[in-house]
């Protein structure tokens, strides 16, 4: 399983790629493989502003829906349009062209304070 170390991460199995005051966020490969197979990613926040933790979409698979949970407050700028057609990216390829949303992070610090890919790893692994 790949954990890229210039991500980081959350309990929830977010990623987030944090540049400047942008956040890439999308989920994990390894919550990809235990959700199965995505047939749809529905993300009805684009313009608000969200404090960490609050859910900002869900995704669905072919036997859950899971809720999509923000991992800093910010406010979300953009979401990737190709999931709308094409949700089973986030299966193929989560950590590049399945991300989920883009967001401006009200604190940047706040990022370094998620898991990094070995706490990361550590915690999937139990």
């Amino acid at each position: 399983m790949n954990f890229p170390s210039n991500l980081r991460y959350t309990k929830d199995h977010e990623w987030v790629l944090l540049e400047g005051n942008t956040a890439t966020i999308g989920i994990t490969e390894f919550a990809q493989r235990e959700l199965g197979d995505i047939v749809f990613v529905d993300v009805p926040t684009k313009g608000k502003t969200l404090g960490a933790e609050e859910v900002f979409g869900t995704v669905e698979a072919v036997k859950t829906v899971s809720d999509l949970f923000l991992p800093v407050a910010g406010t979300i700028t953009e979401v990737n349009p190709e999931l709308e057609s094409e949700p089973e990216l986030v299966n193929q390829d989560p950590y590049g062209e399945g991300w989920m949303v883009k967001m401006t992070v009200k604190n940047p610090a706040d990022v370094a304070a998620l898991l990094d890919a070995d706490a990361y790893k550590a915690l999937v692994a139990e």
